[in-house]
């Protein structure tokens, strides 16, 4: 396994609030963070506030529908997105998001140098697919993950989907990190109150660097270290994940990962997302 040594400021991991405001924000970004590459925002509308415009720069950019319905135009295509459709965008791109009723959009970005084109990613097809749509864990460990940007779409650095955990259930198990090829962000959805969880992200395991409660709509960031979380009895945690590879399309690989010694007898329950 890597080396890791402790480069982790527990006050720059996490951002709350982020999904609590209407229009386009961006909440993560290099400039704001210690990530390299990885930015994360959030694009809210309704039929008082039904549009919002951005262009994407240098940058790849990614929009998954966490809830609702929206067009999606980029460079003057318009393109119909439904809940959790997605919708990869080339760097260099303007881009503009309508709504008739009201829609929740992640949006997901890294730095790139190359040119990808732009792919639409259905919900229906990644159901379909037993490598992008599956059951991970064990008992006490059992969720459902789905990959929504992985090697079904055709990008330079950024992956993302979202997990569902069983009610009291851990996820990220057996507590795994990739930190020399991803840095990774945890945005938590669909957890109404007083529903929580408790996140864990630390490269020693004897003195962990973080260790908090989240909430709906908090961010946490993986720029380094194993991350296991945990759900409250009787409540779900469930997130919305995003990687950035450090080296542009070299690294960007779902699921090379290294299990922390001592947990390593099961694998690390993304064997099937390597099929």
């Amino acid at each position: 396994m890597a080396t890791m040594t402790s480069a982790l400021d527990p006050k720059q991991l996490i951002y709350t609030g982020t999904a609590s405001q209407r229009g386009r924000h961006v909440a993560v970004s290099p400039d704001n963070s210690t990530l390299e590459h990885l930015g994360y925002g959030r694009i809210r509308l309704d039929v008082e506030l039904s549009q919002a415009s951005f262009e994407t720069g240098q940058r790849e950019t990614a929009l998954m529908c966490m809830k609702g319905a929206c067009r999606v135009s980029v460079n003057g295509a318009a393109h119909e997105l439904d809940t959790y459709d997605a919708i990869y965008i080339p760097r260099d791109s303007k881009v503009e998001v309508s709504t008739t009723t009201e829609v929740d959009l992640v949006e997901i970005s890294a730095d790139v140098e190359g040119d990808y084109p732009l792919q639409l990613v259905r919900y229906s097809d990644v159901q379909a697919d037993p490598a992008l749509k599956f059951t991970a864990g064990g008992d006490s460990t059992s969720r459902d993950l789905n990959i929504i940007i992985g090697k079904n779409v055709n990008a330079g650095r950024i992956l993302a989907g979202f997990t569902r955990s069983k009610p009291g259930n851990w996820t990220s198990w057996p507590p795994h990190e990739h930190t020399q090829l991803l840095e990774e962000l945890y945005v938590y959805f669909d957890m109404p109150a007083p529903g929580f969880g408790i996140q864990l992200v630390y490269t020693q395991p004897e003195q962990p660097e973080f260790v908090s409660l989240v909430r709906d709509g908090d961010a946490v960031l993986m720029p380094a270290g194993y991350h296991p979380n945990v759900a409250a009895p009787g409540h779900s945690i469930n997130f919305i994940w995003m990687m950035a590879a450090h080296k542009e399309v070299e690294d960007r690989q779902f699921g090379v990962v290294n299990v922390q010694p001592g947990f390593e007898q099961s694998g690390s329950g993304l064997e099937a997302s390597r099929k």
